[in-house]
């Protein structure tokens, strides 16, 4: 017997046997052990730049300014204990700020407000960068590994790529971002790996909840809201052609993302509106120099220097208004591409819609390469693709530092001269022209969970909303278990086979 991640049919193409549970337990049981010692290493990677001494204000000594650069250990954990009022224990927001020259003040953090929580609540028992690093990845590896079982879960064996790949050794713990990589990973899940247990409404609304969280901790998945009101909209994997749409469905998504956001951030803003509103200020007003790492810096020298006014005014405008022009463009082309498929490819747009935020904001800072890693998993990118990929943000994470190191040490200024320099050069290039490639070939490739075949046009639409329970409709062992004289059969090629959501797909694999 044929079964899915998802207790459906699979499209054309993703067919394969259902693993046992037994295999399935070894499977996730290797991929969080891996992602644990993936982990261990990150941080590792991180602490290189602690200690031994410290100073008055528990910064690490000797000579961590050069230090930082030179062994390419930075962290924005470590390097934020300092200037942000975290090694005083301030709580943040309430009583803070933004002063003219765009300095955060009073425990104000650049971060959306769960993210400013994590860190408060890491610094309570530090008196050190050193501790407030290691109490930062305590906090955030439970995310970390959760993300590996999730990405197990729906795509098997490729989440490998996920445990062991580059990106969690050198960005784990560069920043606060595990927690919302766990929570954009998690709305994929609940739509996809729940969807023998819950009907698409319960489903989307929980998937909105969880892109909500995001948005509280680093805004981006909530941008994840369009498609998947989209999704919800044309009735999900349910749609037939033709047929009528969801609109209660797609308002009850956006509604309860936006509810999320407004209760998660409504009790900052009347604490202490002004360190609130700060916080997304201060990214407002951040100009394009060689700290944001992007093309509008390195592609327009020298007019792309902070003091040229009129390009820092030009970008600040035109930079978002293409983050969401390539927004819209993803989502119209997933439009177009649903009537081939049969569901409109949510997944698919929302990472294409990251390849255009990477490449078009103003800041692409070195982390965000974890944002993208689980569309490398859930989305059958070609390996050659990602490795491509993979190697350019290396080159660059690793080219950035060294170069900023020369900078400090007064030589190599020049983009052109040195090879921390070029390395710079072809990171920055080699990413920009690789995520405009895959902005294309998210939106081509099939997703590597499986999904129900498309419906055809006379298919009787399904009820309103989908049932919950829909063994029935796609599991023949259990509808043939509604006849006594089949229950016993049935029930022993279950004792064989995983649960509905169970994933598979043997195509998954690495």
């Amino acid at each position: 017997m044929i079964r899915t991640a998802v207790g459906t049919a699979p499209v054309p193409g993703s067919e394969a046997v259902a693993p046992s549970r037994r295999g399935t337990a070894l499977l996730l049981a290797v991929v969080v052990a891996l992602t644990g010692l993936t982990l261990v290493l990150g941080y590792v990677n991180k602490a290189r730049c602690t200690g031994p001494e410290f100073d008055a204000q528990g910064r690490s000594a000797p000579d961590y300014e050069n230090r930082k650069d030179l062994d390419v250990c930075y962290s924005d954990i470590q390097h934020l204990w300092i200037g942000r009022d975290i090694d005083k224990h301030v709580f943040p927001y309430v009583d803070g700020g933004i002063d003219a020259d765009g300095t955060l003040t009073g425990g104000t953090v650049e971060y959306p407000v769960l993210t400013g929580l994590i860190m408060w609540l890491a610094a309570l028992g530090a008196h050190t960068d050193a501790g407030f690093l290691l109490a930062s990845a305590l906090i955030m590896a439970p995310f970390g590994l959760a993300t590996g079982w999730l990405l197990g879960r729906l795509s098997r064996w490729r989440a490998l790529l996920w445990a062991l790949g580059p990106p969690l050794v050198l960005y784990a713990f560069h920043n606060w971002d595990l927690p919302v990589v766990a929570c954009a990973v998690g709305a994929v899940f609940v739509l996809h790996g729940l969807r023998s247990r819950w009907s698409l409404h319960r489903r989307g609304t929980v998937a909105a909840v969880l892109l909500g969280l995001g948005f509280a901790l680093k805004l981006y998945p909530g941008a994840f809201v369009l498609p998947l009101a989209l999704y919800v909209l044309t009735r999900g994997e349910d749609r037939v052609p033709g047929g009528r749409l969801d609109w209660w469905g797609a308002v009850r998504v956006a509604g309860a993302a936006a509810l999320t956001v407004v209760v998660v951030n409504l009790p900052f803003a009347i604490a202490g509106f002004d360190g609130w509103r700060a916080s997304f200020t201060f990214q407002q007003l951040r100009k394009v120099d060689f700290t944001t790492n992007s093309f509008w810096f390195w592609g327009f020298r020298p007019y792309s220097e902070p003091d040229d006014v009129a390009f820092q005014d030009l970008v600040s405008w035109l930079s978002p208004t293409l983050v969401v022009a390539s927004f819209l463009l993803a989502a119209g082309i997933g439009l177009w591409r649903m009537r081939r498929l049969g569901s409109y490819p949510w997944v698919a747009v929302s990472a294409a819609m990251l390849c255009g935020f990477l490449l078009l904001h103003k800041v692409h800072s070195p982390q965000y390469t974890l944002w993208l890693l689980p569309f490398f998993v859930l989305l059958r990118v070609p390996w050659g693709v990602v490795a491509g990929y993979l190697v350019a943000d290396a080159v660059m994470g690793i080219g950035i530092f060294r170069w900023l190191y020369d900078v400090r040490a007064g030589v190599n200024l020049e983009i052109t001269q040195g090879l921390a320099a070029q390395a710079v050069a072809v990171g920055v290039w080699g990413r920009a022209a690789l995520l405009v490639a895959l902005f294309v070939l998210f939106l081509r490739v099939p997703p590597t969970f499986a999904l129900r075949p498309p419906r055809p046009a006379d298919a009787p639409e399904p009820a309103e909303p989908p049932p919950a329970d829909t063994t029935s409709r796609d599991d023949p062992a259990a509808a043939a278990a509604t006849d006594p004289a089949d229950a016993e059969k049935a029930g022993a090629e279950n004792e064989r086979e995983p649960v509905g959501d169970t994933p598979s797909s043997a195509t998954s694999t690495p």
